[in-house]
């Protein structure tokens, strides 16, 4: 096995996985092809992924595999078939009671290092410039918000809100609604509600998501999508 300094090997698995040489589709090769794409040792190659977690980089689910975007559901197979008869507007009345409540408790819960990944996955939504960026960074928003709630029933819920989202045969037209205005709109609602996670006001988060929420709704309502 080559010497691999340890920061090194993160510094070029973060490369890799940018450039989509160590990954299958959404999610990385197994680590077994990984360490000896790499050279080095499957232990050494852990501890590199669990950095790259920490860091917010991948998201890792076991008996699943390591993703660069949020992995979908367990079950998203069987989603798959209800996405295809729910509309958008069916969608976003699940969101408005949902994911209000999760803002709340995102507040209350989360732990330092988590407001610390969220607070960068704000800033990734800002500083997205086109509309495939900013998909998968509000993508990312949403979904440590989830987790920041740290209840496992919740976060199955919001998963399969977001797996119904993804499998919609109206998901790809969201481009096509989204100018670049209303963009910057979301954006700075978004800033607005990361502050009141951060600063665990709880009340303050939910009422965030409930107007941001909102503003999608009525985008929605005017030819656009959640």
């Amino acid at each position: 096995m080559t010497d691999h300094p340890q920061d090194a090997l993160v510094a070029e698995l973060r490369n890799r996985v940018a450039t989509g040489e160590v990954l299958r589709g959404d999610r990385l090769l197994p680590e077994r092809e990984m360490a000896q794409r790499l050279g080095v040792s499957r232990g050494r190659l852990r501890q590199a992924l669990d950095q790259l977690e920490t860091e917010g980089a991948l998201f890792r689910r076991r008996g699943q595999g390591t993703f660069v975007q949020p992995p979908p559901a367990r079950d998203a197979a069987r989603f798959k078939s209800l996405a295809q008869r729910v509309s958008p507007q069916e969608v976003m009345e699940v969101r408005l009671v949902v994911e209000p409540a999760l803002a709340g408790l995102a507040a209350q819960n989360a732990d330092a290092a988590m407001r610390e990944l969220f607070a960068q996955a704000t800033q990734a939504t800002l500083e997205a410039r086109d509309q495939q960026s900013y998909d998968a960074a509000d993508d990312v928003f949403h979904y440590k918000i989830a987790q920041m709630a740290q209840n496992p029933l919740f976060l199955t819920v919001y998963e399969s809100i977001r797996s119904v989202r993804a499998q919609a045969g109206w998901a790809n037209r969201r481009a096509e609604t989204y100018s670049p205005e209303v963009t910057e709109v979301l954006g700075q609602q978004h800033q607005i509600l990361a502050a009141a996670i951060l600063r665990r006001d709880s009340a303050a988060a939910t009422q965030a998501m409930q107007a941001h929420l909102r503003c999608v709704a009525e985008t929605l309502s005017q030819g656009g999508l959640p």
